[in-house]
């Protein structure tokens, strides 16, 4: 059995990362996404380490305990991936498999594809490896979206959805949470999610999510209640300005067009996750060139290695332990 997770903090790429970990042997990093934390990962830590690797998660830039800069520019993928390198410096590691759900899934895919000799392996949850776009990624919602509420172009302008999300975190965090998870998903045959795409009608994101009856089963109010601690004290500007960098990104890595991702690959996905409507697993064919499986897990909505921790932690002991990696 593994030991209790630790919490350190580790200075790299100019800022400083509070880390997560537990065990010995081959690292395996986990990267989260909007809006969570490395405790996202509490379900993955101790069951990989107990399997016998090093498992590591970070609160990201941005993020909890660690650093979080001023400027938008400083939360581009180029940082982002780079803080993993950084990461895997510090710790004296050549390699690991990373994974990343929600945005720590384009983290990893691009760094699959920025520094394909440092990624042993690479999962993506919830969201697949989508190919360079043929333009800035907001010129094409926009184009999509036309009048119709989107909330990464909501997220766009410095301090309104700064201040929507953070006037009541408790709030924000609860029927965020609960709004895209699979329970309420099929308890509410959808409609959780109508009015996350409505018209533009003076409603922020947090109003145009429905308060729930109650927490789904997966979420107990002690967890639920640490992430409200911690959004309170941080607020959420850190996470939402990686959002804001969506054309930076674009336009900071022309040279990643047409770059497949050529090493190890899993996907895991819940299957009432609205983000594989946008963005279904298909879209990987022919860029991810050793996948290894889709594993689309029943029930699970987008928050899905908390909904399923049992579904999502076999995936991913049954993926690590079909690799040749040293021990």
């Amino acid at each position: 059995m593994a030991d209790a997770p630790t919490q350190r903090t580790i200075a790299t790429n100019g800022v400083e990362l509070a880390v997560t970990e537990a065990g010995e042997g081959f690292p395996v990093v986990f990267c989260h996404g909007f809006p969570e934390l490395a405790y996202s990962w509490r379900h993955q830590i101790p069951a990989v380490a107990a399997a016998g690797y090093h498992a590591i998660a970070a609160d990201q830039r941005g993020y909890g305990g660690s650093s979080k800069p001023a400027e938008i520019s400083d939360y581009d993928i180029i940082h982002l991936t780079d803080d993993m390198l950084g990461l895997l410096d510090a710790l004296g590691e050549e390699k690991a498999v990373f994974v990343g759900h929600d945005w720590g899934a384009p983290v990893v895919w691009g760094l699959s594809q920025r520094a394909p000799e440092r990624v042993a392996a690479v999962v993506g949850m919830s969201v697949p490896f989508i190919p360079r776009a043929p333009a800035p990624p907001t010129q094409l919602f926009k184009a999509i979206f036309t009048d119709t509420f989107f909330y990464m172009l909501y997220f766009q302008e410095p301090g309104v959805a700064d201040a929507n999300l953070g006037a009541d975190p408790a709030v924000t965090m609860t029927r965020f949470l609960c709004a895209i998870g699979g329970e309420a998903i099929e308890n509410s045959e959808g409609k959780s999610l109508g009015e996350l795409a409505g018209a533009y009608d003076g409603r922020g994101f947090v109003e145009r999510l429905p308060e729930p009856d109650g927490l789904p089963s997966w979420l107990t109010q002690a967890e639920l209640d640490h992430y409200i601690e911690v959004f309170t004290e941080t607020g959420f500007t850190g996470g939402l300005n990686w959002y804001r960098n969506l054309d930076r990104n674009w336009e900071r890595t022309p040279e990643l067009a047409g770059v497949k991702v050529e090493m190890p690959a899993l996907f895991i996905g819940g299957a009432t996750d609205p983000v594989l409507m946008m963005s279904p697993p298909s879209m990987m064919e022919g860029h991810v060139t050793d996948l290894r499986g889709s594993v689309i897990v029943p029930g699970a909505g987008h928050w899905v290695q908390q909904e399923a921790p049992d579904a999502v932690n076999k995936a991913l002991l049954d993926f690590l332990g079909g690799l040749d990696l040293p021990r």
